[in-house]
């Protein structure tokens, strides 16, 4: 069976187009199920999750949804694997959308007994200007475009996951999942999905700093996981000449955050 996990905090306005998507898949060569998980929720999450339960369940997949009270991400993918009957995790971000391939090409190179990690190819989606020009130009950095980052949707097998137990409690639980995996037990299909990221630069820094502070909490916590990361040529710099407006504002992010220091609160990912 396949378990689609998705973690979902105050999503009322993304959770149906998430779920909607997820019903066109193309057909699974096995079983499958989604498990929303509403973490901490305060808005309608869950309601507009239940009004996609008849579509969900027309396309032939189990339905579930949990409903937790504490929020935090790392303790909701935990419930969804608890709940989960599949030897295939895929793990969904709420704002994410699949394409109707994804899941049964996931499904194809994840249905073996060794221990492999799968994404798709990922689009990422930004609204306005600058977004949609710091989107060009990071679609184009080597770890990005070389790489499998499973940014916002990655899924592995049985073996796979069992590499570790309950997620633990980091800010980057994507690159913590893709570091458990070698490069070559990392697979990415042809079928696309989209990943939207945040509106507007101040939005953009803020998100930038999460995603800094996810990766050296990493490397504070599980050292040993770095051993596992893409060896990629080159970072944003060669690319100043082909796509100098994205540069320019992508290497603008990333002074800013530099010169300023992350406070108290995290923002999220949008």
């Amino acid at each position: 069976m396949l378990s689609v996990i998705i973690p979902a905090h105050n999503e009322e306005s993304l959770i149906g187009p998430c779920l909607e998507a997820l019903s066109r898949s193309e057909p699974i060569a096995m079983p499958a199920e989604v498990i929303i998980v509403a973490n901490g929720c305060s808005d309608n999450t869950v309601a507009e999750a239940y009004a996609q339960r008849p579509r969900i369940e027309a396309a032939g997949w189990a339905f579930r949804v949990i409903d937790l009270a504490q929020g935090g991400k790392p303790r909701a993918l935990t419930a969804g694997d608890r709940a989960a009957n599949g030897t295939i995790r895929a793990y969904l971000d709420a704002d994410v959308t699949v394409s109707p391939g994804l899941l049964p090409q996931i499904v194809g190179v994840l249905d073996t007994a060794t221990p492999r990690y799968a994404s798709g190819a990922i689009r990422i989606v930004g609204k306005g200007p600058i977004s949609r020009a710091y989107a060009r130009l990071w679609a184009k950095v080597p770890y990005m475009a070389t790489t499998v980052p499973g940014c916002g949707f990655f899924a592995m097998n049985a073996a796979g996951r069992a590499r570790w137990q309950d997620w633990p409690d980091v800010i980057a639980d994507d690159l913590f999942a893709r570091l458990n995996f070698a490069p070559d037990e990392r697979v990415s299909v042809a079928a696309p999905y989209e990943w939207p990221i945040a509106q507007g630069f101040a939005r953009l820094v803020r998100v930038r700093r999460r995603q800094d502070a996810g990766v050296a909490e990493i490397a504070r916590r599980y050292p040993a996981l770095l051993g596992n990361e893409d060896k990629t040529g080159g970072g944003a710099s060669g690319l100043a000449l082909r796509d100098p407006v994205g540069f320019a504002i992508y290497a603008g992010v990333a002074l800013a955050v530099r010169l300023r220091r992350q406070g108290p609160e995290w923002s999220r990912s949008r």
